[in-house]
């Protein structure tokens, strides 16, 4: 009796253990992850970008002459033809120009007449000394005179000529100049801007000042956008176009892409190219100036295999998962590595498959395009309805700070009172 007494002792005392141990001690919690399922669907790749509408051609209307604009005739959108009208400078000084010009020429070909009537006067005295030469009349001095100044008469004759061609010219400058008093539209178009006043003194000394801008057509307007160096590979002339503007909310407004411009822009590091979408305006809704976001459709894959992108951002806590990827290669996080397919080389990318027994498998797979949102998948070891991880889920009383988004680790419960 005392030895069973002893043995049931023993057992109690190693059942008391045991349970101590068993509702005291450590345990591992174990992990529950967030999946979502491989499916076929569409991907659509999408670059995203912010430009202003203009026109396709915008004309600036300057002046070559300086002077006081006397009158407009032509104002904010008003409809012009080429060689219409559209401002007067004062032409009183360019007409006084024009007079003084013009007795410039009249002097010139007088002096013309005087050389002639010199040069004639100048030979006959030549003449005269070199018929008298042989009879000794006169001294070979007095025929050498006579020729040095028949040759300055001939020579005074040719600058007389040269200058009545610089007094021509300088009238046609000064009627060239009474002419473009009157400024006339190059193009026909709609006045967009007006930057001139009457009574307003424009000079055109150093550079031309614009005085009207016209555009050519306001049913077609382009769209100028920037893109980075990092999206610019999918730009190509005829893709899709879709951009709204903040005047019309909920309207959607759709273009093609017409030109890649080869031109970089760097502003602080930053490499950009401009694209150039081309618009339908045929309502005349989109105004020159608007800003619009653009949305570019760069390339569309249908009813292809996609998994969520959280699905290639999840690396497993350290100690979970079987790093041992599909194609028999350590999958050292997610980072992803090159792989030799048949049409080149590729980027690798990790994802995480669960098991029935709750571990984790990475799966090494091939990814095309994405949308954001989803990423397609071009070959590896899944399947449609395959589930992959995409998370861990945390009770919300059990998050720490460093779980949370950003801006969020920092808040504290209110103290109760």
């Amino acid at each position: 009796m005392k030895r069973i007494g002893f043995i049931i002792s023993i057992a109690a005392i190693a059942i008391a253990v045991g349970g101590y141990v068993f509702f005291n001690g450590e345990r591992k919690v174990p992990v529950r992850y967030r999946t979502a399922t491989v499916e076929r669907g569409q991907v659509i790749s999408i670059v995203s970008a912010t430009g202003t509408i203009n026109p396709v051609v915008l004309v600036q209307v300057g002046t070559q002459v300086s002077g006081m604009v006397k009158s407009l005739h032509a104002d904010f959108n008003s409809r012009v033809k080429a060689g219409d009208t559209v401002a007067v400078i004062d032409p009183e000084p360019v007409k006084a120009r024009r007079e003084q010009a013009a007795s410039n020429l009249v002097m010139a070909r007088s002096n013309v007449a005087r050389s002639k009537a010199d040069l004639a006067q100048r030979k006959r005295e030549l003449d005269r000394v070199q018929s008298l030469l042989p009879q000794q009349f006169v001294s070979q001095n007095d025929v050498d005179v006579a020729l040095t100044n028949y040759q300055s008469a001939e020579a005074q004759l040719q600058v007389a000529e040269a200058q009545v061609k610089q007094a021509e010219a300088a009238l046609n400058v000064a009627e060239l100049e009474l002419k473009y008093t009157v400024i006339r539209s190059p193009v026909d178009g709609i006045v967009v801007a007006r930057n001139i006043e009457v009574g307003q003194t424009v000079a055109s000394s150093f550079a031309t000042p614009n005085l009207f801008m016209i555009a050519l057509d306001l049913t077609k307007m382009q769209v100028d956008t920037n893109v980075s160096e990092s999206d610019i590979g999918g730009m190509t002339e005829g893709k899709e176009a879709v951009f709204t503007v903040d005047a019309y909310p909920g309207v959607s407004f759709s273009g093609s892409i017409k030109q890649v411009r080869l031109a970089p822009t760097n502003v602080q590091n930053v490499v950009t190219y401009n694209v150039v979408v081309g618009v339908d305006n045929q309502d005349l809704r989109l105004k020159p100036g608007m800003t619009a976001n653009v949305s570019i459709v760069v390339a569309q894959r249908d009813q292809v295999l996609k998994v969520p992108n959280a699905a290639l951002r999840f690396i497993p806590p350290k100690g979970e998962g079987n790093r041992q990827g599909s194609d028999g290669q350590s999958a050292k996080g997610n980072g992803g590595r090159l792989v030799k397919i048949d049409s080149g080389t590729m980027l690798a990318r990790t994802v995480w498959k669960p098991t029935e027994s709750g571990e984790l498998t990475a799966m090494s797979i091939q990814t095309g395009i994405s949308d954001g949102f989803a990423t397609e998948i071009l070959s590896g070891g899944l399947v449609e309805g395959d589930v992959v991880v995409v998370g861990i889920e945390t009770p919300f009383g059990e998050r720490k700070g460093s779980d949370l988004p950003p801006g969020f680790g920092n808040q504290q419960r209110p103290r109760s009172r």
